[in-house]
């Protein structure tokens, strides 16, 4: 059912979807607000999603229908004649990188047969990720992040100061940096954007072995849906800061405050995810406007068929 589901056109319409909320948000890169900039995003993918034939229903988006007016949680989208299908999505994953043009803004989006993508509240989740072609295990999110260093080299056959680990450049992660550290490990540093943190782990090419901290739940579904597609691990776990962020966990259908979930509990079926770049990154080109055409560099993957695609676009602007 899920390789049915999720057929090529959906894998091209994705692209195409992502493609319009980046060209949209470029216009605003580098202008210093970041509420333009998120909104034109919205605005475009809204669009392009509602022009599809698909009966998909937002289950990550900008927030609930009280805090966003558009591509909230529990939205339709579509024309509502084809396939079911859960929508993870961020329109502008990195609002204040493309803010001030700073490296790896992304448009992205995730789907997934109806049902199978866990509604991950706006809470924190504690993650810990790696790419694909390693042993079952090799992280775990209740081991240090020394321990994962060590245990991640001797997988690879290399000295921990071969590892190289994604983290926010946040106070918070002081211990997990140091931690890295010590076991001579290097230490990539995001200011923002931990949806393309965890995703420059599945790709060689970038430098980056593990990525390891805390970030948005609902970045870390999206996060999962790209790993699911080429064979990544990934572990996460909710935090809660106030009995008001339980009493959305609850909302929907969370009760287990303390699980620990893996790739395959938050994304429990084939999905598709796309990401096109906004500004320039480790894996993405940015958008580009030049002699009169638009540029555009997308991954695009798809589970169910086990590829992985770079899809460029030019066409006039």
């Amino acid at each position: 059912m899920s390789s049915k589901t999720l057929d090529r056109s959906l894998v091209l319409d994705a692209v195409r979807v992502t493609e319009a909320a980046a060209i949209a948000s470029w216009t605003n890169v580098g202008r210093g607000d970041e509420i333009a900039a998120d909104q034109a995003a919205v605005d475009a993918m809204r669009n392009a999603l509602n022009e599809l034939a698909i009966d998909g229903e937002i289950v990550i988006g900008e927030g609930e229908r009280d805090e966003a007016p558009m591509l909230y949680i529990g939205e339709k989208v579509g024309t509502g004649k084809g396939p079911a299908i859960d929508i993870a999505l961020d329109p502008l994953e990195g609002t204040t990188l493309a803010a001030k043009a700073m490296p790896n803004a992304l448009a992205v989006m995730a789907w997934a047969p109806k049902g199978t993508l866990l509604n991950a509240p706006d809470t924190y989740m504690d993650k810990i990720a790696c790419g694909p072609g390693l042993p079952a295990g090799v992280i775990d999110l209740d081991r240090t992040p020394a321990e994962n260093v060590l245990a991640l080299a001797a997988a690879k056959g290399v000295d921990p100061s071969h590892i190289t680990v994604c983290v926010l450049d946040r106070p918070r992660h002081a211990e997990i940096i140091a931690s890295v550290r010590s076991v001579g490990a290097r230490v990539y540093l995001i200011t923002d954007g931990d949806v393309a943190g965890v995703i420059n782990t599945t790709d060689p090419s970038t430098g980056i072995d593990l990525y390891v901290g805390s970030g948005g739940a609902p970045e870390g579904v999206l996060a999962c849906a790209a790993l699911k597609c080429v064979g990544g691990q990934f572990q996460g776990r909710l935090l809660f800061r106030n009995a008001d962020e339980r009493a959305r966990a609850a909302k929907w259908g969370i009760t287990e405050l303390d699980r620990k979930y893996d790739l395959h509990d938050i994304v429990r079926a084939d999905a598709i995810f796309a990401a096109t770049g906004v500004t320039w990154g480790n894996l993405l080109e940015g958008v580009v406007y030049k002699d009169g055409f638009v540029h555009t560099h997308t991954l695009v993957m798809n589970s169910s068929t086990g590829t992985v695609r770079e899809v460029r676009m030019k066409r006039k602007a």
